[in-house]
């Protein structure tokens, strides 16, 4: 499965990345690159920090898991 975000929830909230960077702790260049597309990955933990941050409950809001066939 690949993980692929979702358009930006921050955005729908009112709070940029920088913001989002310093409530979920997480550097601001990681959440940009997620943000643009450039990353293909996360750390779970991550994706906590993020809904955490959001006060979002359904991870579904912030990312949407795909299979991928190889």
């Amino acid at each position: 499965m690949s993980l692929y975000p979702v358009c930006p929830s921050h955005q729908r909230q009112g709070i940029s990345l920088r913001e989002l960077s310093r409530l979920a702790d997480i550097r601001h260049a990681a959440l940009s690159e997620l943000s643009n597309g450039k990353r293909e990955n996360i750390n779970f933990s991550h994706i906590e920090k993020i809904a955490d941050a959001l006060g979002i409950d359904e991870i579904r809001e912030i990312i949407d898991l795909t299979e991928v066939n190889e």
